[in-house]
């Protein structure tokens, strides 16, 4: 049995050691690894829809039954949903003239992106042009937007498609920059094997 001095000593002992550590440091944020599936492509051509396009093997396509009932709607609504990364193209389809005129629907997809301006530090504009019936717009949207790219192909007369990339997290630029440059590369391949089917 311990008697009292040395009873106050192992105490003191043991307060001198706790008082003289370190204070406990909270650990720097740090962002999870992600590993990147191997890049591969599968067609997207449903029976109902007048257009067909390339989109990755590593995402899939869930039918858009949120806004059944809203007018407007196509059954050629649909998400491209990364898994992976937890995002999602949004896509819209039109059928120019049965609700709106090509120059609304144009406008429309302008106003979309210009609603961004105001978090966007930048927003580059590029545009498409491939033969004679199939013309849009691409948008690279960079800073603190909801959303870092859209876009819209067109013939003009008939068809009108959109597509809206969106991740489901907090917008932080530079923590998505590699995850956007990746789906980047399966947009541009999306636009470049777009072609209309159907009249």
């Amino acid at each position: 049995m311990l008697r009292l001095p040395h009873l106050f000593a192992v105490l003191f002992a043991g307060f001198f050691a706790a008082c003289t550590s370190s204070p406990p440091l909270p650990k720097p944020r740090a962002y999870p690894k992600v590993i990147y599936p191997e890049k591969g492509y599968q067609a997207y051509a449903a029976a109902d829809c007048p257009f067909r396009f390339d989109y990755p093997s590593y995402a899939r396509i869930v039918p858009d039954t949120a806004h059944r009932g809203d007018p407007g709607y196509n059954p050629c609504w649909f998400d491209i949903y990364f898994p992976d990364f937890d995002c999602r193209i949004y896509c819209s389809y039109y059928r120019i003239g049965e609700t709106k005129t090509f120059e609304q629907l144009r406008d429309d997809a302008f106003e979309l992106v210009d609603w961004h301006n105001k978090k966007a530090n930048y927003i580059e504009d590029q545009r498409i042009q491939r033969g004679s019936d199939l013309e849009g717009m691409a948008f690279s949207i960079q800073g603190p937007a909801a959303t870092p790219y859209q876009f819209f192909l067109t013939d003009t007369q008939t068809h009108f498609f959109r597509g809206a990339l969106y991740f489901n997290t907090q917008i932080n630029p530079d923590s998505l920059a590699p995850l956007y440059r990746f789906v980047e590369a399966d947009l541009n391949k999306l636009i470049e094997t777009f072609e209309w089917t159907g009249r």
